[in-house]
């Protein structure tokens, strides 16, 4: 008998909803204090600096509001599960637009400002099942929410992680859905039930194919933090790097993930 089909994993709309504007609001505040010096750090991201940066995060807010003044499609076409690895064609294009969109504005803050008040406006009147037509598929707006916490607790890392003391801080609820969908993500790559990936107090996952546990601990498990997690699963961290800095821990002969990161890039 093949095995149960897992469930897809729920996200509350609300909360959702609240939590990226919550790290919008973060990131907004912190961007306001930047210099031009510190605006213009390299960054991780190949080519970016802190502004061209900060100018994509409010890019990926504002893919929220056009998609909403779209017309809605009639049908589903993508899947939450389906977006983290239908992401990668579209990546020069969104670069070459975040390094135009930060030439285009000067003044960070009055974009930010711009951006806010859109979003905010126009998920007042959104419904949760409102469809959204989208460059990689049409989707719910609950789900496209969702990726929209992805955009903006990876990018609020890459941006702590260019400026020293910078410190935004992290939604509690916008880190717990972005880590979740990563976690879900790599079952996706690789379903089965041989490997157990925990990422407390967030998410806890089984993968890879191989002899299934049935009680007790699992013969192999991966346990890490959300925050590395989620470097790993975008290509800002390496597993290696990771396995020698002591971030992760993975016992078992099938606990070696290696291979199936990063899902994203």
């Amino acid at each position: 008998m093949p095995p149960a089909k897992k469930r897809a994993r729920t996200y509350d709309p609300a909360r959702t909803r609240a939590a990226v504007l919550a790290q919008f609001a973060h990131v907004r505040a912190a961007v306001g204090t930047l210099t031009d010096g510190q605006l213009a750090l390299p960054t991780r991201l190949d080519g970016w600096t802190v502004r061209v940066l900060a100018a994509h995060l409010t890019m990926s807010v504002e893919a929220l509001s056009r998609a909403l003044d779209r017309e809605e499609p009639r049908k589903t076409e993508m899947a939450l599960l389906d977006w983290p690895f239908a992401t990668a064609d579209g990546a020069g294009a969104i670069s070459d637009r975040s390094s135009e969109l930060a030439a285009e504005h000067p003044d960070l803050a009055e974009l930010y400002a711009r951006t806010g008040e859109r979003v905010a406006e126009r998920l007042a009147l959104a419904p949760d099942v409102r469809l959204l037509a989208l460059p990689t598929g049409a989707m719910t707006l609950t789900d496209y929410l969702v990726t929209r916490t992805v955009e903006l607790v990876v990018h609020t890392d890459d941006l702590n992680a260019a400026v020293p003391g910078l410190d935004v801080p992290l939604d509690r609820q916008a880190l717990a859905a972005c880590t979740r969908l990563l976690a879900d993500a790599v079952a996706a790559k690789a379903p089965g039930a041989s490997t157990e990936v925990r990422v407390p107090p967030f998410a806890v996952v089984q993968c890879v194919e191989g002899p299934r546990h049935t009680r007790g601990t699992p013969p192999n498990v991966v346990e890490t933090d959300p925050l590395t997690w989620i470097r790993l699963a975008t290509g800002r961290l390496s597993w290696q790097e990771a396995r020698h800095e002591a971030l992760v821990s993975a016992s078992g002969e099938r606990a070696d993930l290696g291979g199936l990161l990063p899902l994203m890039s």
